[in-house]
């Protein structure tokens, strides 16, 4: 089969969550960011995590003892468009299963699906809703599709999508795609983590 990256997005701006950096905030005693990659490194070969020049160390120190790469954004804040285009450069792996940071509860069960039915990409639908940062995309075509798209002034993962023709794969809306924006929305998943 085709090499496989786990790319983890975690270069964004907690402008919701308070003070602390959303990617490194405990999630039922472990960093937000470390049980992301947990569960997208369970279905892949190699993982990449893409961040901010000054996110570095805390990164490191949550990630401790892992096997990874970091993609740092050469210009911060730009968005997950810039993020992915950063961490499709340094992935080695012709599948990328791509996640936000801020996912705690992503499905490896769900991106193997998603491995299976992408050719450029293949997105889930929950609810009527794409969710392109629990995909799986070509990392040529992907990347190709970000240069597009910022070249022509967006930062809309939607744009950069819709150039790229996924495979949607209807999910019904469950907790995997709860993204943690606020301190109410971390102790939520906490709860549901423990279940």
């Amino acid at each position: 089969r085709l090499m496989r990256t786990g790319l983890v997005l975690a270069g964004g701006h907690s402008t919701r969550f308070g003070d602390g950096d959303k990617a490194t905030a405990p999630v039922d005693g472990a960093p937000m960011v470390r049980r992301v990659a947990e569960r997208v490194a369970s279905v892949t070969d190699e993982l990449v995590v893409n961040c901010r020049e000054a996110q570095r160390g805390r990164i490191a120190r949550a990630l401790d003892g892992f096997d990874y790469r970091l993609a740092v954004d050469p210009v911060p804040d730009e968005g997950p468009v810039a993020g992915m285009r950063t961490g499709m450069r340094v992935a080695r792996g012709d599948a990328v299963a791509a996640v936000a940071c801020d996912m705690p509860l992503a499905d490896p069960g769900l991106f193997e699906r998603l491995f299976e039915r992408a050719s450029t990409a293949a997105v889930p639908r929950a609810d009527g809703h794409l969710q392109p940062l629990h995909a799986v995309y070509d990392r040529h075509a992907a990347r190709f599709a970000c240069d597009r798209t910022l070249a022509n002034d967006s930062r809309r993962l939607a744009d950069a999508l819709a150039r790229l023709d996924p495979a949607v794969v209807n999910v019904g809306m469950d907790t995997q795609f709860t993204n943690v924006n606020t301190t109410e929305d971390l102790v939520g998943v906490c709860g549901t983590l423990r279940g």
